[in-house]
């Protein structure tokens, strides 16, 4: 399972990976392989401000619905276009290619609130 020391992780299973005001979020390694073969995203929030922890859109998997949360305050600028045609990129490359939005953070104070790579994997280590 991969876990990218630097980046910043949620309870529910989202990085955020900083990059100056802006910012690149997806869902995990483990998220994806809990959800199993995904086949859409729905962004349903592209140019809101959003608070952390609001919902920005929902993936679906063969088997579920799984809503996706704002690891920070900030404004959804662009949805991956990529993942349109091909929603299976989060499972083949979460951490690249499979990101799901790009955001403007509105209070980078919050990123104090996530975890840290070590604390993700004791997270989900019971798992």
């Amino acid at each position: 399972m991969s876990i990218p020391k630097e980046l910043k992780y949620t309870n529910n299973h989202e990085w955020i990976r900083v990059e100056g005001e802006t910012a690149f979020v997806g869902i995990t390694d483990f998220a994806q392989s809990q959800l199993g073969d995904i086949v859409y995203v729905d962004i349903t929030s592209l140019g809101d401000s959003l608070g952390q922890n609001e919902c920005f859109g929902s993936i679906e998997a063969v088997k579920t619905v799984a809503e996706a949360f704002m690891p920070v305050s900030g404004e959804v600028l662009e949805a991956n276009e990529a993942i349109d045609g091909q929603p299976d990129l989060i499972n083949t490359d979460p951490y690249g290619a499979g990101w799901i939005i790009k955001i403007k953070i509105a209070n980078a104070a919050e990123l104090d609130s996530l975890l840290s790579a070590e604390q993700y994997e004791a997270l989900i280590a019971d798992h």
